[in-house]
């Protein structure tokens, strides 16, 4: 399988082209990558003219730009529209959801509160509409070992005396960043179709999570600031996705601690 990958100067995108053993071309837009594609997807000539000449048989789309609806919702659509039966993964994300008393399956319906989300949740309608034996994978927050995630940065950050401070509301399913990427490869050469859930099985507060890097990284967890924040849990249910998986998603005390 050749296998293109976008947003490869990422955090996730590194990953997936490190652990890939097939064909690899990564595509990037700013921070160059080696043996890699320049590509804007926000621009649908470029990206139409950058899937004709590499003519990959499978796309894991990882880019994104926090708060950029043409990066994260017109960039999705340019790529599905000009993939033309390459297999697609499209690597979505928990805050489609709002938030509720209970963890979101694959089959709830987006009910986004933030513009992120908003823009993922109709990249995924655009998606399911162009072609629906894509795989949109729903994930969370996505932690490493080496300090480089913006988790972690973060709560180096923080216990530095910088400004911020974490959210003791918010709820998420946080993932292993190798966890991840190799669901997705096994995604990507799957025959599965539809919603993927590709999050940790245990559900923590931003607090708590940064408390976890802080005590790994030799930080004392108690000083670093937190505020209640908006109310806010929306954790993913990935036991069905589980089931089609070989990689093991691990708890985040697990991957925190070992």
């Amino acid at each position: 399988m050749r296998l293109l990958v976008t947003g490869a100067a990422g955090f996730l995108g590194r990953e997936v082209v490190r652990l890939a053993g097939h064909d690899v071309v990564p595509t990037y837009h700013t921070a160059a990558v080696a043996g890699g594609v320049r590509m804007d997807v926000r621009d649908r000539g470029e990206v139409a003219d950058v899937l004709r000449r590499v003519r990959p048989d499978g796309i894991i789309h990882a880019a994104f730009r926090q708060s950029d609806w043409e990066t994260n919702a017109d960039g999705a659509a340019n790529l599905v529209v000009a993939a033309r039966g390459a297999r697609l993964v499209f690597v979505s994300t928990d805050v489609v959801f709002g938030g509720a008393d209970q963890p979101y399956d694959e089959d709830a319906a987006p009910c986004p509160v933030t513009p992120y989300g908003a823009a993922k949740a109709a990249a995924e309608t655009t998606i399911r509409a162009v072609d629906p034996s894509a795989v949109i994978a729903r994930t969370s927050i996505i932690v490493g070992s080496d300090g480089t995630s913006a988790s972690e940065r973060l709560v180096h950050e923080l216990a530095s005396g910088q400004p911020g401070a974490l959210f003791a509301g918010n709820i998420r399913c946080p993932v292993h960043v190798s966890d991840l990427a190799s669901a997705l490869l096994e995604l990507v050469e799957s025959d599965h179709t539809g919603t993927a859930h590709v999050a940790g099985p245990d559900a923590v507060s931003r607090l708590e999570l940064g408390r976890l890097i802080a005590a790994r990284d030799g930080l004392d967890p108690d000083t670093l600031p937190f505020v209640p924040g908006q109310p806010s849990d929306v954790r993913l249910d990935s036991r069905e996705t589980q089931k089609l998986l070989t990689t093991r998603l691990r708890p985040v005390g697990e991957f925190l601690t070992t």
